[in-house]
């Protein structure tokens, strides 16, 4: 009888330490490449092409299209929202200026962007390893869930859009404001004149 528990403690081991050398592995990769945010991007473009070709080439799997659209749309919702609702909390910490008078602090996304990439890719991942069961292609009338889903996106980047204009935020921007050097010509001049 210890000899099948031996056996079977004997057998988890090099699974386990696999499993912990390809999880520290697969970590690194990710951490190397948050400081690339234009080829990781790059890379999902292609990852979504993959199956975005796979679908169209099968001709189905339209609710796991649409499951996957609902799904990229509310992780677009939680990247352009604020960490910190302006109609639901009141916090100390970042939170919008509500008036012009308002010291000013930075936009804080509820889900940044790595996550946001992250849970993109691996979306899309998944969605096209679903495409190798047939269970999944459930026959539907494809054109009314595409509608639905415009409709839906629609309705909802309104409300967003809304909410930016009423709490005066814009969650994008280009990175640290660079200003330019001033003439030192101009500078003198103005002191001489004081």
């Amino acid at each position: 009888m210890e000899g099948n528990g031996g056996d079977a403690a004997n057998v988890v081991a090099p699974l386990a330490k696999w499993r912990n050398d390809f999880s520290r592995a697969f970590q690194f990769y990710l951490d190397r490449s948050t400081p690339h945010p234009t080829e990781r991007w790059l890379g999902t473009l292609a990852v979504a092409a993959v199956y975005v070709l796979r679908a169209y080439f099968v001709q189905g799997f339209y609710i796991i299209s649409y499951g996957l659209g609902i799904y990229i749309l509310n992780l677009l919702i939680g990247f352009l929202s604020p960490k910190v609702d302006p109609e639901l909390e009141v916090s100390d910490d970042a939170s919008l200026p509500t008036k012009g008078s308002d010291e000013f602090k930075p936009f804080i996304r509820r889900l940044p962007e790595f996550k946001f990439w992250y849970a993109i890719t691996k979306a899309f991942c998944v969605a096209f390893l679903m495409t190798f069961f047939s269970v999944f292609d459930v026959p539907v009338f494809w054109p009314i869930l595409l509608c639905y889903w415009i409709v839906l996106f629609v309705l909802t980047m309104k409300r967003q859009i809304m909410h930016m204009i009423k709490y005066k935020y814009v969650p994008f921007s280009r990175g640290k404001q660079r200003y330019g050097r001033k003439k030192s010509g101009a500078s003198s001049s103005g002191l001489m004149r004081d």
